[in-house]
Order: structure tokens, then C-alpha cells, then sequence
């Protein structure tokens, strides 16, 4: 069954316009467009659209890379987004020979072997297009990178090549799908980290942490040293990843110390991955340097790829702003489940598309029902409309004699030094207190924040359980046996649960 709220935690993400000028401003992308721009007629690819290896001197010249073999490989790299991402157009082998058959004679079996390349649509879009379809020509970008990431690391690729000119990929030992998988859960927990800590993305994860969330079981004690090794091998594999994955903008990153590798050896990486396991991401774990062992955050551009992964995945992975155009019983119920700056920021941009009364009237309707959950959006209801201003008094108003809704709007009239606020009946006084103390439990709070609402609560009524177990509430027995378990004054605790017997016996 699937949940019946999102499990992640919401991301802010920044503007389309914002983003999109980061997808511009990532180098593997800028030297992609060059390299669109710098090919022509004459540029000859081979049968998957590379570059053939006589043009990639050339190639790393027009981006202004050394003609050597790292130049050529990052102007290679370059081209194959290039080709993804649709800036070019690879014409099969069949073209290129009807195009030289109308020109001058030259090498026709090369021909026959080679296509050709022209502009294609999609780099019109990265100047004339809308910030949506740049971004969406950087995820194809992306897409490339993440599939040369997940790839295993070839020192002598020829040994490995078979005689019918395929890899032989049991020689090899990699299963490309366990990879893929393996990254996609480094990115989701990097991704997980990131807005757990607010949503900005603004502290980095020790590489030894992220390597240890992959490998080291929560329930596990001290880790095994074959469990550190295979930390110390996540490690250095992530090294090589990050490495690949910065270029395109999707992460910020600075690499493993490889003189500290030399210096303490890989053991000592993985034992500090077994000690980051339980730090906290954006701050020392000891004094020891942790960032030697790398560093790495998620740009505000990655944490937009990832989440658009997740998406295409089937996953549920919320962004402040996505309930802006839905109604009050949406927003009320989707901001259940999200951290408390987050939703006063997803209300917030709700409201300011709204009409003040219109949009007062709308949560209070939201907010009534009796069945489970309706305290916690009755709660939500109360915070959104503290943001509201005086403009929606005389619809709070309407809601005065509402047994439901009549204490809330009390308390907000009050709040604004509101004046001839009708006392309320003291049934209301009660089946309020026990609403409030309903939605907090639902809410799953700071267990000393429930207990002083609890306590502050009984304190104000004298005699409160000798009331509370007649109020007219589906919650009032679940409420009272809470404040049995949790008050700390044990005398007001015996009271709770005498009074939650009643409350089940009156039913």
C-alpha cells in the first residue's frame, strides 16, 4: 500500500530561471555546445556517433584542451553529450556517402565506414528557448554522465575486448544494472541528507559518511573489517564518480587527499567512514581532517536532477511550491508531512496567489471532519491563518458558533486584540484542548514540547479530567491514555488514565 504521505522531505529548489543559468554555466555542457558549434560537414563520427580518433586533436583544440590523452578524453566526454543532448545531428553512414557522392571524390571506403554530424534542435533551445527546455536538454546531459559514472574504470580495455570485438563482460566482473543501482542509492541518500538538513543544500557530506550509509547496516555495532574494506572500496569508487559527476554541475566536489591515502593507507579511510557513520554531515566528526578524505554537496542544479530522477522513477519527492495551485484540503494535507519551515513556506506561497477572505474561507472549510488526521489539518488550518492578515476577520468570524472550528477562531481573534470575542462555552473550551493535544501526537513532535503542552494545558483547567472524558471527540480516550503515559506530574498521570476508562466505557 502505498503511504499516505510522501516519505521524503520537501526541497526548495530554486526558480527555472535560476537553474537554467546553472545548466549553462556547467562546464561539460558549455564545451558540448562548442563542440556543436565547432562541427561541420567535414566532421566524421563512427558507427555509435563518437568521434573517430583522427578528430579529436582537433576536437580538444577547439576547446582549448591540451592534445594529449586526458585532452582528448575530456573532448570526447564533451561530444557524447553533445550527441544525447541533441545539440548534434549524426547522419548514418548511407547519408554521408549520398552527400559525398555529390561532391568531390575522395576516400569512399572511409566514407562508407564514417557519418557525418550537423547542428542539432536542441542547441537552438539553450539560447532561444524557455528556461524549461534548457533544463530539460541539460537532463539529457546529465542522463550521459550519470550512465560514463555507473561504468567501471578500464585501465587496459583491449585484454578485455573479445575476438568478435565485444566486451567480455564476465571477464570484467561488473554487472552494469547492480552499478547503476548503487549510484542511484548514493544520489538518493546524498539527495536525503541534503534536505533533511533544510532543504538548501548547503552543508557538505564527508565522503567517508556517504560510503558507510551504503555498506554499513544501521543495526550494526562496531563494523567488521571486511565491512571497512568494502567501505574503503565505496570510497574510492565515489572518489572516481564525483570526479565524473561534477563537470556537468550536478555536484560540488574536492576529491580524496591521495597523499593521505599513501600516507595512513585505505583501512585507516575505511575506519574513519565506520566513525562518520553517526556524525553529523556538515560538521567535524573529530578533530581529525575529515574533508581530506573528500567532501561532497549536492548544487542546487543536482538536487533538481536528482529529484527529476526520482519523478521519472515513480518516486514521491515534494518540492516547496508544488501544492501553490491546488486547493486547501490539498495543501492542509500535504503539509502534514513536511518540516516545520518548510510548510510555513508552502503556505506561504499558497496564500500569496489568493485573495485573503477567499483563501480564510477555503482552509476553514478544509479544516473541519472528524475522521483521523482531522486535528493535525485542523492544527495546519491555524497556522496558515496566522499569516493572514486582518482582512479575513469577518469570515473567522462566520465560524464562532462552529463546535469544530468556534475555538480556533477564538484564539486567532485573540491573538489580533480582536474585540467582542463572545466567551466560548466551556464544552468548546475542552473539546479544543483535547484537538490540540490530538494533532500534536499525530504530528510526532519533540516529546518535551507534548509534555509541556499537556501540562500547561491541565494546569489552565482545574479539574480537567474530571471534564475531559465527556467531551464529544472521536480522539478524547486515545488523547487521555497519551496524558496517562505522559505527564510527568504522576498523580495528574493517574487521573489521565482513570479518565481514559471512562471515556472508553462511555462508548
Amino acid at each position: 500500500m502505498a503511504p499516505d504521505h510522501p516519505i521524503l522531505p520537501p526541497v526548495r529548489l530554486r526558480s527555472d530561471a535560476e537553474l537554467a543559468r546553472d545548466a549553462l554555466a556547467a562546464p561539460l555542457l558549455t564545451r558540448a555546445v562548442r563542440l556543436a558549434r565547432w562541427a561541420g560537414p567535414e566532421t566524421r563520427v563512427g558507427a555509435g556517433g563518437e568521434l573517430v580518433d583522427a578528430q579529436l586533436p582537433a576536437a580538444a583544440e577547439a576547446l582549448g584542451l591540451a592534445d594529449d590523452e586526458d585532452g582528448q578524453a575530456e573532448a570526447s566526454e564533451a561530444w557524447r553529450v553533445a550527441v544525447d543532448a541533441g545539440l548534434v545531428e549524426i547522419h548514418d553512414p548511407e547519408d554521408a556517402a549520398g552527400n559525398a557522392d555529390e561532391g568531390a571524390a575522395g576516400d569512399e571506403e572511409a566514407v562508407d565506414a564514417e557519418g557525418t554530424v550537423s547542428l542539432g534542435e536542441n542547441l537552438a533551445l539553450l539560447t532561444g528557448g524557455t528556461p524549461q527546455d534548457v533544463l530539460a536538454v541539460w537532463l539529457e546531459g546529465f542522463a550521459t554522465v550519470f550512465d560514463d559514472a555507473a561504468a567501471p574504470y578500464l585501465d587496459d580495455l583491449d585484454a578485455l575486448v573479445g575476438p568478435d570485438g565485444e566486451i567480455d563482460f564476465e571477464a570484467l566482473d561488473w554487472d552494469p544494472e547492480a552499478e547503476a543501482e548503487f549510484l542511484e542509492g548514493v544520489l538518493g541518500n546524498l539527495y536525503l541528507l541534503t534536505v533533511s538538513e533544510g532543504g538548501s543544500g548547503d552543508g557538505p557530506v564527508p565522503l567517508p559518511a556517504l560510503a558507510a550509509s551504503m555498506v554499513i547496516p544501521d543495526d550494526m555495532g562496531e563494523p567488521t573489517d571486511d565491512v571497512l574494506e568494502q567501505v574503503s572500496d565505496a570510497m574510492m569508487r565515489l572518489d572516481e564518480q564525483f570526479r565524473i559527476l561534477e563537470p556537468i554541475g550536478l555536484v560540488e566536489y574536492q576529491p580524496v587527499d591521495e597523499a593521505l591515502m599513501v600516507e595512513e593507507g585505505e583501512h585507516d579511510a575505511a575506519d574513519a567512514a565506520g566513525r562518520a557513520r553517526d556524525g553529523e554531515p556538515s560538521a567535524p566528526l573529530d578533530e581529525e581532517d575529515v574533508s581530506r578524505y573528500g567532501m561532497v554537496r549536492l548544487t542546487p542544479l543536482g538536487l533538481y536532477g536528482i529529484r527529476a530522477r526520482m519523478l521519472d522513477a515513480g518516486l514521491s519527492a515534494p518540492a516547496v511550491g508544488d501544492l501553490a495551485e491546488k486547493g486547501a484540503d490539498a495543501l492542509l494535507d500535504g503539509v502534514v508531512s513536511y518540516p516545520q519551515e518548510a510548510a510555513r513556506a508552502e503556505i506561504a506561497g499558497w496564500l500569496a496567489t489568493r485573495e485573503v477572505p477567499a483563501a480564510a474561507r477555503d482552509l476553514l472549510a478544509a479544516a473541519r471532519g472528524s475522521e483521523p488526521g482531522a486535528p493535525l489539518r485542523r492544527l495546519h488550518a491555524q497556522q496558515a491563518l496566522s499569516l493572514v492578515g486582518a482582512e479575513a476577520e469577518p469570515v473567522v468570524r462566520e465560524v464562532l458558533d462552529d463546535p469544530e472550528l468556534g475555538g480556533l477562531a477564538r484564539v486567532w481573534l485573540a491573538e489580533r486584540g480582536a474585540a467582542d470575542i463572545p466567551a466560548p462555552p466551556e464544552s468548546m473550551i475542552f473539546w479544543l484542548a483535547i484537538d490540540t493535544i490530538a494533532a500534536h501526537l499525530d504530528a510526532e513532535g519533540e516529546l518535551d514540547e507534548l509534555q509541556d503542552l499537556i501540562e500547561g494545558l491541565t494546569g489552565r483547567h482545574g479539574g480537567f479530567f474530571d471534564q475531559a472524558w465527556r467531551v464529544d471527540h472521536p480522539s478524547t480516550a486515545e488523547v487521555l491514555e497519551a496524558m496517562g503515559r505522559l505527564h510527568r506530574d504522576k498523580p495528574s498521570a493517574k487521573e489521565a488514565r482513570k479518565a481514559a476508562f471512562k471515556a472508553r466505557s462511555r462508548h
